[in-house]
């Protein structure tokens, strides 16, 4: 059943048209993903179709009854409302979507829902703005960029809760794993026209290189076509008033088709410059913040080719850590030194305060007016145009640029400045899928090393080679990428909850096992209980939702009843990971001995 359908919308801003005359249909339980470049109009069309901003032309249908529920991507909060009230806005006084709502706050790092709305940092406001969206019932979920400013594990909640959504979905994301793991089409806006495609971040690739593909072809033809039209309009220049005007005019058609737009992919060539010996030595590096302690006893020496990813939840430490190896702030204890030759090209989260005012040629020439790269000298207007930014928007106001325009000029604006070292503090924010994949090439072959921030699976997948890791207060290394590191980290997260499997050459005194290994006494006791137990935590997980229910109308005793809740949740989850442990482990006991008989 169709949910919602568009008919030749159309929307310009201060006299430039944005999109004209797009059509589209959302159907029941299609899960899909809006992408296209920063300023192509992606959270113009969002907003519009949820009802926030209305067309310049064409209409928004909504099939009878439909809920719609609106993840902006800067969502509106008042200072002075706490967190539960801007949650629970909307909701009905008393029920299960109130419940549900601090279930979710809970859930997504955010107990304390009497706090006011002001004192939140950006990825706690968008973990709420996230629980807001969720929280209420609906058949039609738009979401802005929902994995902006989220670790990565939030993400990974916010992928499985959205799995079990049982209505359907239209998002604007540039997380691929995201989008490869939740949509079931993509949808592309490209020069103001829609394109269609299934699932698949890598088929979505192909399937659009064999459109423009097709593209250039019919260009090609038309280029050709029109050589020949030329030839006959100058050949009969003298009685131009006699000319067919249908063949007149189809020249000007022709000359249109013919104008396929300069490559616009992201074509970066490596600019740095030399890098000595000496980078950033840190040693025993400690920090806190406000009284709590983010890291302690951190030392690395960072080598001329490293490619660190570095991870941890929300306001562990992580930008402060990068802060810290910079130079710009100075540690509690410990030491951080930089070579003589170390330039440091940081890109800080929030990015840096641009002046609206200022022209953006004249915000890049303030950098560089030109740069040397392995093709040659490259002009600042060079430089732009690779970047996505073409001539007419050049001599553009900052201020009239998208915020992800802005934060591609302050990239570029780094990039420029040939740096030999780079710290990347959250450089995929608001970033559209061509620049990411334009960025993860320049940094492959960036001569120097680059210290990355982020949440991007997919990104540190692509480009880190080692995982700094926030564990607890302490800076964990991890060779390989994120992938390498989440595999990792489960095993020794396994080994810390069954320190009897540790093996005699780890602990130094045993020696090693030479008969086949078998269930120990306790292992074997656990595994016949550990069924019990789960079907126990189960109930009490069921009795928990039971008695919130009931519990809705006094709030000290439902804030009672979830804690209990996430605590019952929290062993119910160990014990089934500790369940499967022991289940694999059997099998692999049973399959050694058959090998050995």
């Amino acid at each position: 059943m169709m949910l919602l359908s568009a008919q030749n919308l159309s929307k310009s801003y201060r006299g430039e048209p944005v999109f004209s005359g797009l059509s589209l249909a959302i159907e029941e339980r299609e899960r899909v993903a809006l992408v296209g470049v920063n300023g192509c109009g992606k959270s113009t069309l969002l907003a519009i179709l949820a009802g926030a901003e209305k067309p310049d032309a064409g209409e928004v249908v909504r099939t009878g009854g439909v809920r719609v529920q609106y993840l902006p991507q800067n969502p509106v909060m008042q200072a002075g409302q706490s967190l539960y009230d801007y949650v629970a806005e909307g909701l009905p006084p008393d029920g299960a979507e109130r419940i549900e709502a601090k279930s979710l706050l809970t859930r997504l790092g955010l107990p304390d829902t009497g706090r006011d709305i002001a004192s939140l940092s950006g990825g706690q406001r968008r973990r709420a703005a996230i629980a807001k969206a969720l929280a209420a019932p609906c058949e039609l979920l738009i979401l802005d960029e929902p994995t902006n400013h989220i670790d990565e594990e939030t993400a990974a909640f916010l992928e499985e809760r959205l799995a079990r959504f049982s209505g359907a979905i239209l998002m604007v994301t540039h997380d691929r794993y995201f989008l490869d793991r939740v949509s079931t089409r993509i949808l592309e806006l490209d020069a103001g026209a829609l394109y269609s495609y299934g699932p698949g971040y890598a088929e979505f690739l192909a399937a659009r290189a064999e459109r423009e593909e097709m593209t250039r072809a019919s260009a090609r033809k038309a280029s050709a076509l029109l050589e020949k039209e030329l030839a006959w309009a100058q050949r009969g220049a003298r009685a131009r008033g006699t000319k067919s005007r249908f063949r007149l005019a189809r020249i000007d058609d022709l000359r249109e088709q013919t104008k396929l737009r300069s490559d616009e992919s992201l074509k970066l060539s490596s600019i740095s410059s030399r890098l000595g010996k000496k980078t950033i030595v840190a040693e025993q590096v400690s920090k806190s913040y406000g009284g709590t302690l983010l890291f302690s006893g951190f030392s690395y020496t960072v080598l001329r080719d490293d490619r660190i990813g570095i991870v941890g939840p929300n306001g562990c430490g992580k930008s402060t850590l990068m802060n810290l190896l910079a130079g710009r702030i100075p540690p509690d204890s410990g030491t951080v030194s930089l070579g003589d030759t170390v330039r440091v090209g940081y890109f800080s989260q929030e990015g840096r305060e641009l002046p609206l005012e200022q022209k953006v040629i004249d915000y890049i020439r303030g950098a560089s007016d030109r740069i040397e790269t392995p093709e040659g000298t490259l002009s600042a207007a060079q430089m732009l145009e690779r970047f996505l930014f073409p001539p007419e928007l050049q001599w553009n106001e900052i201020g009239r640029l998208s915020g992800g325009e802005r934060r591609r000029l302050a990239l570029l604006r780094v990039l420029m400045e040939a740096p030999n070292l780079l710290l990347l503090d959250e450089p995929t924010n608001d970033l559209d899928i061509a620049t990411l994949a334009v960025l993860e090439d320049y940094l492959d072959s960036f001569d120097g090393a680059v210290l990355a921030v982020s949440h991007d699976r997919y990104f540190l997948d692509r480009i880190a080679t080692r995982i700094f890791s926030f564990e607890q207060g302490e800076v964990v290394p991890y060779e390989g990428g994120y992938t390498d590191y989440r595999a990792k980290r489960t095993e020794r997260e396994k080994k810390r909850s069954a320190p009897e499997e540790t093996s005699g050459a780890e602990k130094g005194s045993r020696p090693a096992r030479t008969h086949a290994r078998k269930l120990s006494f306790k292992e074997s006791r656990e595994l016949e209980t550990i069924d019990a137990r789960i079907a126990a935590l189960e109930a009490a997980v069921a009795d928990c939702d039971r008695r919130a229910a009931e519990a809705a109308a006094d709030y000290a005793r439902l804030t009672g009843i979830l804690a209990e809740k996430s605590e019952r949740e929290a062993e119910l989850e160990q014990a089934t990971e500790r369940w499967i442990y022991l289940q694999e482990l059997l099998e692999r006991i049973e399959a050694e001995k058959q090998g050995k008989a």
